[in-house]
C-alpha cells in the first residue's frame, strides 16, 4: 500500500537563503517544532539521526539514508521501520525559484504493510507536522533576508 502526504509554501527569500537554513541540521532544534533535532552530513549515502515530535502524537528518533542532494534544488532521504517493506517513507524538500522567491514542495511517498494502519495519523499529526515545519522554516528564511537589508 502506498500513500503520500505533500505540502507547499512560498517563501520570500531566495533559494540560497531557503537553502542554508534546510541543510543546516544542527541549528534545527532552534527552529524546527516538527524534527526537533537533527544530526549528520547533508551528502548521499549519509546517514542522519532525527528526531521526529509530530503535534499531539508520540515522538521518534529515526535514522534515513540521504538519496538525493542537488545544491538549492533537492534534499531528500529515505527511512525505514524494521526492514524494507514494512513503513518506508522516502521524504523529499524540493525547491524552486519563482522571481526572487522560493516555492518549497515538501512530500513524502511512504509504502509498507503498516501504511494503511497508520494513514489517520499520518494524514493528521503527521500532515500538521510538515505544515508547522514549513511554516517556521519560511519565518526563518525571510527573517534572514530582512537581516541582511
Amino acid at each position: 500500500m502506498n500513500h503520500a502526504l505533500h505540502t507547499s509554501v512560498d517563501i520570500d527569500a531566495p533559494p540560497s537563503v531557503v537553502w542554508d537554513v534546510l541543510v543546516d541540521l544542527d541549528a534545527w532544534a532552534d527552529w524546527n517544532p516538527f524534527i526537533v533535532s537533527s544530526s549528520g552530513s547533508v551528502a548521499v549515502g549519509e546517514q542522519l539521526t532525527n528526531r521526529m515530535e509530530p503535534p499531539g502524537g508520540r515522538g521518534m528518533t529515526f535514522k534515513p539514508v540521504v538519496t538525493e542532494v542537488a545544491d538549492q534544488q533537492v534534499f531528500e532521504w529515505l527511512g525505514r521501520l524494521g526492514v524494507s517493506g514494512i513503513f518506508d517513507g522516502r521524504h523529499r524538500f524540493e525547491l524552486s525559484e519563482r522571481g526572487g522567491r522560493t516555492r518549497l514542495e515538501h512530500t513524502e511517498e511512504l509504502s509498507g504493510l503498516l501504511v494503511p494502519f497508520m494513514r489517520k495519523s499520518l494524514d493528521g499529526q503527521t500532515l500538521q507536522g510538515f505544515e508547522a515545519m514549513n511554516a517556521a522554516l519560511k519565518e526563518r528564511a525571510e527573517a534572514q533576508v530582512r537581516s541582511a537589508t
